[in-house]
């Protein structure tokens, strides 16, 4: 993967006193992908992405983004990455339109400030104060100044929180966008549906190491249990259906006339409940596939909810 990497993390450990925060974590970020790293607080997964920013030196293990060593060569690294901070790094008393120049100013080939405000709606408050900005108006001058400098490599944490549906969605197509050009992208997020649609791939961190690993659709078909579900008749003989269907599957009346299969589900299982159906005399009605969500495997592996 080294050829192919854009951050390579091994065997970090970063402790603040008595306390070990991250554990001996590993993570791999291919370049061109976009990556989610989630995680509940205290995880450990905001000081892994500030570390590989150069904010923090490990006390053990390597860190090595777009080759380099984020403390050691952070002056070669900075012009390469973009970084969005949840919160900060802005002067209060700057005006939103001051302060994306300056970042723009820093680069030698920015994007043209003009029309990164207008795309994410920042038109009209160019001359306001940051601080007087609304929540999502600094989430979107954020996110602009993280990525006016084309970036490599952009270190996004939470970068739509507070945003109304309109701007998140903008925040969306900027990513694919990125992606598309060829940018890697780190993205922390606890909106579970923006992991899923943005995300080539996803780390779930706890306890200081990473405890899954793999893109949404492998983390949630991995282990997790699908459910099809249907209404007929009440009182059906689920043992003369279950005799149908592979041993794995288990079968429920959850309420008259309400039928619950667990195990796994497949169109052949799908066509196997509809033929016994038909041989029966049984009408089943509001057939409905549910498959576990990235939500459902963060609940599985943590215990905890994911929050800000």
């Amino acid at each position: 993967m080294r050829d192919t990497a854009a951050v390579e993390v091994a065997g970090l450990v970063k402790r603040y006193g008595s306390r070990t925060a991250v554990d001996g974590l590993d993570l791999t970020v291919g370049r061109g992908t976009v990556t989610a790293v989630l995680g509940p607080n205290g995880a450990g997964k905001t000081t892994t992405i500030e570390t590989c920013e150069g904010y923090r030196r490990p006390d053990a293990g390597t860190v090595r983004v777009l080759g380099l060593d984020p403390v050691a060569d952070a002056a070669a690294l900075r012009p390469r990455i973009g970084v969005m901070l949840q919160s900060g790094g802005v002067y209060p008393t700057v005006r939103a339109a001051e302060m994306l120049r300056h970042m723009a100013a820093l680069h030698a080939h920015p994007l043209d400030t003009g029309a990164l405000v207008e795309r994410l709606g920042l038109a009209g408050c160019g001359r306001t104060p940051y601080r007087r900005l609304s929540g999502g108006q600094q989430q979107r001058l954020s996110l602009a100044m993280a990525v006016v400098g084309r970036p490599e490599l952009v270190f996004l944490d939470e970068p739509t929180a507070g945003l109304d549906p309109q701007a998140r969605r903008s925040a969306w197509d900027l990513v694919r966008e990125l992606r598309a050009d060829g940018v890697t992208v780190v993205l922390s997020t606890h909106f579970m549906d923006e992991a899923e649609t943005l995300a080539d791939d996803v780390a779930i961190i706890d306890e200081g190491r990473v405890i899954a690993r793999g893109s949404p659709e492998e983390l949630c078909r991995g282990g997790a249990e699908n459910t099809l579900s249907f209404t007929g008749r009440p009182g059906l003989d689920l043992a003369s259906l279950l005799k149908a269907l592979p041993p794995d599957t288990a079968a429920a009346e959850t309420a008259p006339g309400s039928y619950r299969l667990t195990g796994t589900v497949d169109p052949q299982l799908l066509a196997t409940v509809t033929s016994w159906c038909a041989q029966n005399g049984v009408m089943p009605d509001g057939i409905a596939v549910e498959r576990h969500t990235l939500e459902d495997v963060f609940l599985e592996l943590t215990g905890k909810e994911l929050r800000s």
